[in-house]
């Protein structure tokens, strides 16, 4: 059965000129068949590189509505209209809107995990891969307002030294379960693990970590350290590209609060290839969104690939 969806998946994507982005954090079977897998600012730059007719994004939605931001004129699809993000909708528009009111003079930084509402109210966006290096950007002397997550946003703080930041009070759910005290645990059953973790992670289990990093510079942290054992402190979908690109080393599982295992994004996994079939045959659901939004959303997005080089 799924090698009859994967032949049918890549009949599709030659019939109608379509391509596949998927995040590291969606089901195994779907990063398989992407033409193209990353993390959020690789898959965004692979929007806009891309000369197909249609994008078929499996993520979540706000990702999508990146990839139809900076490709105005290609159709994008989501196989799930309805996949969402916590932390992107723990940053309503007009929430942040009034937020940003009390703040004036302060350049506002979003995450891109947030949606083209916000994005438009935002001066230049970020990804976890390069939060540190936009924050550093702006002048010592120029306040900012740094949203949606506090985690990142914490940590991005303390690296930089920015005194004068404000951080709007979001979360990832899903990296909010990892156990500090569950991950004590493991590196004294394996001594010789050394822990990596994504900046969305609360504070204690980042100061746990010998890496701290996007879904991206994990993986590349892990290929190169000598290290043959790691504790993994983000969604568990990394653990396919991970187990690839290093099959000599093992990845342990970083253990939640909820002893929840794997630690998954229940959004992520909506996609499937059933869903991945049925959106490239009816061309449906299709990512729309106000070209009014969708213009100051995309100053903002451009100015942190600018940034970012």
């Amino acid at each position: 059965m799924v090698e009859k969806l994967r032949a049918r998946i890549e009949e599709l994507k030659r019939e109608k000129n379509a391509v596949i982005l998927a995040h590291y954090y969606t089901r195994p079977e779907v990063q398989a068949v992407a033409d193209f897998l990353g993390d959020s600012l690789a898959l965004s730059i692979e929007a806009r590189r891309t000369d197909a007719r249609i994008i078929l994004f499996a993520g979540v939605h706000f990702m999508a509505e990146t990839a139809k931001v900076l490709c105005p004129d290609r159709k994008v699809l989501i196989p799930v209209r309805e996949a969402g993000c916590s932390l992107a909708e723990s940053c309503q528009g007009d929430a942040f809107r009034r937020f940003r009111a009390l703040y004036p003079d302060h350049k506002v930084i979003s995450y891109v995990n947030t949606s083209v509402e916000v994005k438009a109210q935002t001066d230049i966006c970020c990804t976890s891969s390069n939060a540190l290096k936009i924050v550093e950007s702006i002048p010592a002397d120029v306040p900012i307002l740094f949203g949606p997550d506090r985690n990142l946003g914490r940590y991005v703080q303390r690296l930089s030294g920015r005194s004068n930041m404000v951080i709007w009070d979001g979360a990832c759910a899903v990296h909010e379960r990892f156990s500090s005290s569950g991950i004590l645990q493991l590196k004294a059953e394996h001594p010789s693990a050394q822990v990596v973790a994504h900046p969305e992670c609360p504070c204690e289990v980042v100061a746990l970590a010998d890496y701290t990093g996007s879904t991206a510079g994990i993986l590349d942290y892990c290929g190169r350290s000598g290290t043959k054992e790691f504790i993994v402190a983000t969604e568990a979908g990394i653990f396919r590209e991970l187990e690839r690109r290093c099959p000599e080393k093992a990845f342990i599982a970083a253990p939640t609060l909820d002893g929840r295992m794997p630690n998954e994004c229940e959004d992520m996994k909506l996609a499937t290839l059933e869903r991945i079939v049925d959106c490239l045959e009816r061309e449906s659901p299709e990512v729309t969104i106000d070209e009014e939004v969708r213009r100051a959303a995309e100053r903002s997005i451009l100015r942190m690939i600018e940034v970012h080089g």
